[in-house]
């Protein structure tokens, strides 16, 4: 890789990997959405947003993605819509935002015969485990419209390395926490209640139970997975291979942060039944013997420093809003 384009580097996990790749030494373009305000989400207050250069568009736009592409080797695809509850809202949106998205880097990609494409998928293709831990040839099930919409992107990445011999791999990260990260998701929700100091931390269902990987080492897991031959034409997942219930997870944050705050079920954040993932644990073992990755991150160093990061960054969040 010498000139890297990166989908969604304006988000979460996509400007952690855009910094990581600019502390390599890569070229990095960045394709952020447009917007009137020129605005570049987590990479305006990166320190190497002057190292970077940004392009606007809409992964949507097949002219956009294409002009992203051109005159770039290698293309990580993070762009996505990912808020499951807003997917039962519009499902089209996800659809046309994580479907047709994948389509035009896939084809803008094989059209400027790019060397090597990963793809971000989602522990949320398999469904609640039909048994543990979740290799890479545990069924795909869609319990939501964002599930489905990542199966369907996935499903056309892969068929793209079999029709036309796209060197494509399929990154699945379980879990991923961190800086950055919205309050739509479980630990900055919990994080940013308790440090607001809030007397009752509204949640959803306590018994699921996730595989939580620190944001750092999701992002070490798509380099070692870019880098590796054997794993082009495959999917490979990215976890730790431990789970912990919401319920357990809420304590230990409570405990973390020194709030004495209880835990409150707000019906509004709670899934349909059907809809829930109720258990998820990665085997990671395809990506560790094959690149020798492992996570640096402990899930208490994890949370300590994501704790320390949102405290300092308390303002940026409406903790007393719940926004699907």
């Amino acid at each position: 890789m010498k000139q890297v384009l990166v989908t969604g580097a304006g988000g979460f996990i996509g400007s952690h990997l855009v910094e990581r790749l600019v502390a390599e030494g890569l070229a990095v373009r960045a394709l952020v959405r447009y917007n009137s305000r020129n605005a570049w989400g987590w990479l305006d207050d990166s320190p190497v947003r002057g190292s970077v250069e940004v392009v606007t568009g809409d992964i949507r736009d097949f002219d956009s993605v294409r002009s992203a592409v051109r005159g770039t080797d290698s293309v990580f695809h993070l762009a996505a819509l990912i808020g499951i509850p807003y997917s039962y809202v519009s499902p089209l949106a996800y659809i046309q935002t994580n479907v047709v998205g994948t389509y035009n880097v896939l084809q803008a990609a094989r059209d400027e015969g790019l060397s090597r494409i990963v793809v971000t998928s989602t522990s949320e293709t398999y469904g609640s485990a039909q048994y543990v831990p979740i290799d890479e040839l545990h069924p795909a099930v869609g319990q939501s419209p964002y599930a489905a919409t990542k199966v369907a992107a996935d499903q056309l990445a892969l068929s793209y390395h079999k029709s036309f011999g796209l060197p494509v791999t399929v990154v699945r990260p379980f879990n991923t926490f961190g800086p950055r990260q919205s309050a739509r998701a479980i630990i900055p929700t919990l994080i940013t209640q308790a440090l607001a100091g809030s007397g009752k931390i509204q949640v959803g269902s306590l018994d699921p139970t996730r595989d939580l990987t620190f944001v750092e080492d999701t992002v070490s897991g798509f380099l070692a997975a870019v880098r590796c031959d054997s794993l082009v034409g495959h999917a490979v997942n990215v976890g730790m291979g431990t789970e912990i219930s919401i319920r357990d997870l809420a304590a230990r944050i409570l405990a973390l942060s020194g709030s004495t705050a209880t835990l409150e079920t707000d019906s509004r954040r709670v899934r349909p039944d059907a809809g829930e993932v109720t258990r998820l644990l990665a085997d990671a073992s395809l990506l560790r013997e094959r690149t020798g990755w492992k996570p640096a991150h402990t899930l208490d160093q994890g949370l300590e420093k994501t704790l320390s990061w949102v405290r300092a960054h308390l303002d940026r969040y409406k903790s007393d809003l719940y926004n699907v």
